[in-house]
């Protein structure tokens, strides 16, 4: 029987163990789709207690705290318990979260950043609290963190609007200045923006769409009154995100807008809301896709990555969202048709020669198939027009959200291997929003080692550590760094 969360935690074979050590676990982290905060990272942010780095904004932890039942109010997730009293309630729930992924990640970080190998529960709370409290005041900052755990870079989510002060206040205090132009220092992590537009898409909620216009008029210095002074600013703050590093974009949809839609037409919807007149769902659907086209041949002139996620269906609860807010944790895996929206966008924007590096990220486990094929429909070749950089690859990216488990993890690597190539794959992102996440790498590296090495045992595989070794390596590093045009990362802002 092997121990918990022993040195060979999900590595069922001597060749998975030998992969892992050797091949895995040496690599940086490249971190290239995140929720954390620049201004934290900028300022060095030194947390005060565990709760304020591991149970702020949680949703994860936030949904098994009310699946523990009504013994849990609110007031312990996203409420006005004291710091304290939330880490104490978590704590009573873990032993509960036996064989959800919360239970192997919290013992995992406990462990990765604290050195504490207790389990946690309602009796070793207020000793775990102390001990890693200690080490929080002892100089675990966010920077501290950045570097425990070799992030070599990472990217934020920001919105068009945003300044982006905070991002070149973290370039200043990481950079040094040589003869060819700025360079990080050593052991420093390099953070780029993410482009991420969405609220220009959301006129189907005036009420959410026109303060966010007049912040786009402010952060764009255009007086924006109808599509063209829109698409100018959108495009401007475009070219801001480019000058400070930013090499993705990224949507958070539904599903994908495709319907076709010419701009005089996509002009007449946008004005009606702008006369604060109602559109209907077609309208909507119509331009949303004129700016879905328009945001991929921004992207696609710049050489820049379009992540795609799709498919969650958020904010079911009205009453959850009238009382707590939106994006508190009430959301669930979408049963939205997929395929056909998708293959129309790409298409679009492939037959326009406009069609960027795009990553696919997929929450319904029953479209596993669907988006893997999908994206191998829409690969550079002989017959395409324009063979560059703005016709890469299209990835089936990382397992995503709900599906961000062994299960989902493994499932989504056996699709990809089945239709497509593991060797191109771009390897894990967190997508988290806090700085506690970073081991869930070393989750992923386990999981694809073991799956690799059980194939190998079994025969499936050849055992060749020549071939492997370079591709668990090329997954868990190298692919997105090469995906990401990031051979010249220190080389952005001189």
């Amino acid at each position: 029987m092997s121990a918990f969360l022993s040195d060979d935690f999900l590595l069922n074979s001597e060749t998975a163990r030998r992969l892992y050590r050797e091949h895995a676990e040496p690599q940086p982290i490249l971190d290239y789709h995140t929720h954390l905060s620049a201004a934290d990272i900028a300022s060095d942010r030194r947390f005060n207690n565990l709760t304020e780095t591991w149970l702020e904004g949680d949703h994860y932890k936030w949904r098994a705290m009310r699946a523990y039942g009504v013994q849990m109010p609110e007031r312990y997730c996203s409420g006005t318990a004291d710091s304290y009293e939330k880490f104490v309630a978590w704590a009573r729930v873990v032993p509960s979260t036996l064989r959800n992924p919360l239970y192997h990640w919290t013992h995992l970080e406990l462990q990765r950043y604290f050195g504490i190998t207790e389990l946690l529960n309602a009796t070793t709370a207020p000793d775990i609290w102390k001990r890693a409290n200690s080490v929080l005041q002892d100089g675990l900052s966010t920077r501290e963190i950045l570097r425990k755990f070799r992030v070599n870079l990472l990217c934020t989510t920001d919105d068009p609007v945003d300044d982006l002060s905070s991002h070149r206040r973290i370039h200043e205090a990481s950079s040094v200045a040589t003869l060819h132009g700025q360079r990080r220092k050593q052991g420093e992590t390099d953070v780029m923006p993410t482009f991420r537009p969405d609220r220009a898409l959301q006129i189907d909620h005036p009420e959410i769409f026109l303060p966010w216009l007049e912040k786009l008029r402010a952060a764009s210095n255009i007086e924006i009154c109808n599509l063209a002074t829109l698409l100018e600013a959108l495009r401007r703050r475009h070219d801001y995100f480019a000058e400070l590093g930013c090499r993705a974009s990224d949507h958070g949809l539904t599903h994908c807008y495709a319907k076709p839609c010419t701009e005089e037409v996509a002009a007449r919807i946008l004005a009606k809301v702008l006369e604060h007149k109602a559109i209907s769902p077609d309208e909507h659907e119509g331009y949303a896709s004129f700016l879905m086209l328009f945001f991929g041949h921004l992207d696609a002139e710049k050489g820049w990555v379009k992540q795609l996620h799709l498919g969650a269906r958020r904010n079911l609860c009205t009453q959850a969202s009238q009382t707590i807010g939106t994006d508190a944790g009430f959301d669930a895996i979408g049963d939205y048709p997929q395929g056909a929206a998708l293959a129309a966008y790409l298409d679009l924007l492939q037959r326009k020669n406009s069609l960027p590096r795009i990553v696919l990220y997929n929450s319904n486990p029953a479209d596993n198939y669907v988006f893997a094929t999908v994206a191998g429909s829409f690969q550079p070749s002989q017959w395409t027009e324009e063979r560059n950089t703005t016709l890469s690859t299209i990835q089936y990216g990382p397992a995503w959200w709900f599906l961000d488990q062994k299960d989902g993890i493994s499932d989504q690597l056996n699709a990809l291997s089945n239709v497509a190539l593991l060797s191109r794959f771009i390897g894990m992102t967190t997508d988290s929003r806090s700085f506690m996440s970073f081991p869930r790498h070393e989750y992923f590296r386990r999981i694809l080692c073991d799956l690799i090495g059980g194939e190998v045992e079994r025969g499936e595989l050849p055992n060749d550590d020549g071939l492997l070794g370079k591709l668990v390596e090329d997954i868990c590093y190298r692919n997105a760094e090469t995906y990401f045009n990031l051979g010249d990362v220190d080389e952005h802002l001189k």
